[in-house]
């Protein structure tokens, strides 16, 4: 299969699925001078992304896109076939959803597949992007070779799993601290070397901060073979899991003991061998991508004969955090019903409007159930979670979720709430309580102003 051409260094590049990970991929290959076609089945998503309206909240994404739309580099369309008959490589960044069972639901990636194959008119390269069990690369090959019939068509498979962090995307697409290359044939790791040699070697002009970017490292290449890539990616959410599960254990430790997880991990971190990321003791993690990728390692692990112990006990503490936290509540507030409760955050974290998997989420959900009259503030998930509690109270800002309140409650890490004037809040609360299920705020200060303050693992 021959795809370079020496007189070509820009690939014609087609994205499947225009979620997140399609369009912060189709976005960012734009912006470092790739023609990209983003192709989605959902036929209004693609109007509505044609008109400028993005179905996802990502900083920087929606000005990118526009700018590459503008220059003719980025074009939307509902038709998986031409975007692959028109396209060197496809980027698969379709949704693979978990069953109730934890196994993964393959239908839209089969489907997905079925139409490049039928399409297919001269040799493909076809990247894995979306997070997918190990083997899936080998199947998908082998679905490729049964669904075409042109005799002009072959077709290639890599895996080019995406680290992405959202609410930190784009800036991590552009300048990521390594690339994972999952390859099987020289003539596929040459083509992804291409598609990425502007970002290996970091010569592109940046668009977030075009005059005011620094010189950035070249990321690390890791070229492995596509089995080991699909591995590598869910091992990696899993033990960031486990990291986070392991912070917590910490907090409950702490507080039992009189001593404060900040501190405690702060200085644990400063171990090269641990690293200070992932170490934040709160409420618990949420959002589509890891706990699920947890479940779904467990699920690998157990299915493959081996001990899943460390990554169950991650899951089980996961689980119970927010029960931890509902429990601490409604200590202080001794009686639920009937209170007047603000909450400050419901997306899964900041940066983003995801409020799949969140705790917060979760947790209004249990002060619902207790009677209590919550009402909630977030800076972009607001729509999102109207859409899905229709009855949710929401408020305008921060100030408004104040009002009357017998207690506010932090569920996002979100700055704008490390910066409010606090002492207004005070005077406009009907309890000075506040429940800090992120360790936002520093304890002594919001006791300096007058306020019952709680957090997770800090002395109280």
């Amino acid at each position: 299969m021959k795809l370079i051409s020496s007189e070509r260094e820009l690939l014609r590049v087609s994205v499947v699925g225009c979620g997140h990970v399609g369009l912060v991929t189709g976005g960012c290959l734009a912006a470092i001078g790739h023609q990209v076609i983003c192709a989605d089945r959902d036929a209004e998503r693609v109007h509505l992304l044609e008109g400028g309206v993005l179905p996802v909240y990502e900083p920087h994404l929606a000005e990118l896109i526009q700018r590459n739309r503008a220059a003719g580099l980025l074009v939307f369309t509902s038709d998986t076939g031409e975007a692959a008959r028109s396209s060197d490589v496809i980027f698969l960044c379709v949704g693979v959803p978990q069953l109730d069972d934890s196994e993964s639901d393959f239908a839209a990636l089969d489907s997905a597949a079925k139409q490049i194959a039928l399409a297919a008119d001269s040799p493909k390269l076809v990247v894995e992007r979306s997070t997918v069990p190990v083997q899936t690369g080998e199947q998908l090959k082998h679905l490729l070779g049964v669904y075409s019939s042109n005799r002009h068509a072959s077709f290639q498979v890599a895996a080019n799993p995406q680290f992405l962090r959202e609410g930190a995307a784009v800036e991590g697409f552009l300048h990521p601290d390594r690339i994972l290359l999952g390859v099987d044939d020289p003539e596929s790791e040459r083509t992804l070397r291409q598609i990425y040699a502007a970002i290996l070697q970091q010569t592109f002009q940046c668009p977030l901060h075009p005059k005011t970017c620094p010189p950035r490292k070249p990321p690390k290449l890791v070229l492995t073979g596509v089995h080991s890539a699909e591995l590598i990616k869910q091992a990696s959410n899993a033990f960031l899991g486990v990291k986070i599960s392991y912070a917590n254990v910490l907090a409950d430790l702490c507080e039992r003991l009189g001593a404060n997880v900040q501190e405690v991990t702060h200085a644990v971190g400063l171990d090269p061998r641990i690293g200070a990321t992932f170490l934040q003791a709160g409420i618990g993690f949420g959002g589509d991508r890891l706990p699920k990728d947890l479940r779904a390692f467990c699920r690998l692990v157990e299915k493959a004969g081996v001990d899943a112990g460390i990554l169950q006990a991650a899951q089980d503490i996961n689980r119970k955090r927010v029960d931890a936290f509902f429990e601490k509540t409604q200590l202080s507030l001794w009686v639920l019903k009937d209170k007047q409760i603000g909450l400050l955050g419901l997306a899964h974290k900041s940066d983003t409007d995801d409020i799949r998997g969140s705790p917060g989420i979760e947790f209004y959900k249990r002060l619902t159930a207790a009677g209590a009259r919550v009402c909630a503030y977030d800076p972009q998930a607001i729509p999102n979670a109207c859409a899905l509690f229709p009855h949710l109270v929401s408020c305008r800002d921060a100030y408004h979720a104040a009002e009357g309140a017998d207690a506010l409650v932090i569920l996002t890490e979100w700055d704008e709430f490390r910066l409010l004037d606090w002492q207004r809040i005070h005077n406009l609360m009907a309890r000075t309580l506040v429940l800090d299920g992120r360790n936002l705020l520093d304890p002594a200060h919001m006791k300096s102003l007058g306020f019952e303050y709680h957090s997770v693992g800090r002395p109280g």
